[in-house]
């Protein structure tokens, strides 16, 4: 029996499979239909929906109120990687440090070289402070570096 993350998270991965990598929901109302909190929504989505695992969940607030999900295949179009950047605000723990690199690599997005590189410049080895200002710090090195290496500015 799986749990009901785990439904929830199928259900997501269904929905934007059939709708080509982009889904459009309402929270409340999934909640609704999974007869759980809301919170439970939110916790599927901030765990399972990452930018580190692809995707990008943009939320809308108030009476029409959505959340977005769209699952990236990274390219080099420079308004993902934006999406992407954007994102980078705040603390960045190493393994969703190492998740965005590991996939910018994968899809032939940066070289081996930078792959190595970056890895190593955000490890808590190099980063050698406490917490919670490691995660912040290691957050906006690589906000800089995939500015620096993809050539755009965060509005």
């Amino acid at each position: 029996m799986s749990s009901l993350s785990d439904q929830i998270e199928r259900y997501l991965r269904r929905q934007i499979s059939k709708y080509q990598g982009k889904v459009k929901i309402r929270r409340n109302q999934l909640a609704e239909n999974f007869d759980c909190a809301p919170s439970q929504i939110n916790y599927v989505l901030d765990t399972r929906f990452t930018v580190e695992k692809g995707y990008v969940v943009e939320s809308q607030r108030g009476g029409g109120g959505f959340i977005r999900i769209i699952r990236v295949k990274l390219n080099s179009n420079k308004e993902v990687i934006q999406k992407i950047i954007n994102k980078l605000n705040g603390s960045l723990s190493q393994h969703e440090a190492n998740g965005i690199i590991r996939r910018l690599y994968e899809n032939d997005l940066i070289s081996e070289r930078e792959y190595y590189l970056m890895e190593k410049v955000v490890h808590r080895s190099v980063l050698n402070i406490s917490l919670p200002e490691r995660d912040i710090l290691r957050g906006r090195i690589l906000k800089n570096m995939l500015e620096v290496i993809f050539k755009v500015k965060e509005d």
